[in-house]
């Protein structure tokens, strides 16, 4: 992101966003793909407004005979207070991370999610 700072701009990290890594369906993450080119933003942005709603829900159950067999591996970012809730759902839940972003993609909201260039914004001080 970009902060105007005494009129000049300052590329800077944005430090509400944390690196995660996770296993997902190859199928889904692809699907994914495609659903954000077409809509021009993320996966991750997808998986976030998901995951917002699944979070609502209080509580969730999966039937861990079903999940899917084609996982690979899926580096990103996501917002670093959504991802702690995600975190503390899945232990009080007893559920993976990944059953749960893998849970939320029904949930996902296009319409509210981030846009391709929302990293590139400019933010005043």
């Amino acid at each position: 992101m970009w902060k105007k700072v005494d009129g000049k701009l300052v590329h800077v990290t944005d430090e509400s966003r944390v690196k995660f890594r996770t296993n997902i369906s190859k199928q889904v993450l692809d699907e994914l793909q495609e659903v954000a080119k077409k809509h021009r933003t993320h996966v991750n942005y997808l998986l976030e407004t998901g995951l917002e709603e699944t979070l609502t829900l209080g509580a969730i159950t999966i039937d861990k005979k079903a999940r899917p067999k084609d996982r690979v591996q899926y580096k990103t970012t996501y917002d670093r207070e959504l991802l702690e809730a995600v975190r503390e759902f899945s232990i009080k839940n007893n559920v993976f991370i990944n059953d749960i972003i893998e849970y939320s993609v029904p949930f996902i909201d296009i319409e509210n999610s981030k846009r391709k260039g929302h990293k590139h914004r400019i933010e005043r001080e």
